[in-house]
């Protein structure tokens, strides 16, 4: 599934229409065993601006309670990638700031074309990170760049985040969807039951003990070797031939 923003006038800014749509988006697909990846880009030759600044100017003048709505709205898009059991990549073209940047931060792989540029510039307009900014880049880069992206609002390219392993592959410009849907297919061609153990054991790795990540590795191989994709697999791999995945 190729989920596009599609906002070009704007840059692709976002909404809450657009969180919704995502949000609503990702529960069919999770449910439709057609749907192995996710690809999410942007129209025209920007991945995401990030917020609607008219929009956001308006909501100074709501109550707290319709100003954090949005946000929620916003933040459950980004769970649900998380917790999304397939894989999910963006395709990034040109800028992705703001919130267009945590969201490409919450996708599983990011693919960037060479003049893509990334950039929080929540302190440029005076305001604090979201859409799950600061989670991301502190558990991704060193405590010192994280600080500079976020305080400073540095940009920094697609090249640099490639080199510290933010970005996954690097294209030439007009290039990243079509590497995306490569990496995709590629995916694809795998045990979806896999996929989604894989997802869910990274998922707050680093905050278990090593006996706590052991147990839960246990529990899914065991869940995996029972399911029919192994006998697939396994009997693939010995007959030398490429496995057909259910």
């Amino acid at each position: 599934m190729v989920l596009t923003l599609s906002n070009p006038s704007m840059r692709n800014a976002m909404g809450p229409e657009i969180f919704a749509a995502g949000i609503e988006a990702l529960n069919v697909a999770e449910s439709n065993p057609e749907v192995r990846s996710v690809v999410i880009t942007g129209e025209g030759e920007h991945f995401c601006a990030g917020g609607n600044l008219n929009r956001l100017m308006h909501n100074r003048q709501q109550e707290p309670a319709v100003q954090g709505a949005s946000l929620d709205v916003l933040h459950s898009w980004i769970e649900t990638i998380q917790a999304f059991p397939k894989p999910v990549i963006a395709a990034v073209e040109g800028a992705a700031a703001g919130a267009g940047f945590s969201l490409a931060l919450a996708c599983d792989f990011i693919v960037a074309a060479r003049q893509a540029v990334f950039v929080m510039s929540y302190s440029n307009i005076g305001l604090s990170p979201d859409g799950g900014a600061t989670w991301s880049l502190s558990h991704a880069i060193p405590p010192q760049l994280a600080k500079e992206l976020l305080l400073c609002a540095q940009r920094i390219d697609a090249d640099r985040l490639h080199q510290l392993g933010v970005v996954n592959r690097i294209t030439e410009p007009f290039g990243a969807l079509d590497e995306a849907l490569k990496l995709a297919e590629h995916l694809n061609n795998r045990a979806p039951n896999v996929m989604a153990s894989i997802k869910d054991l990274l998922q707050d790795a680093e905050n278990r003990s090593l006996p706590q990540q052991l147990a839960l590795e246990k529990g899914q191989f065991l869940l995996n070797l029972s399911h029919t994709n192994a006998g697939l697999g396994i009997e693939a791999f010995l007959n030398k031939e490429p496995p057909i995945f259910e």
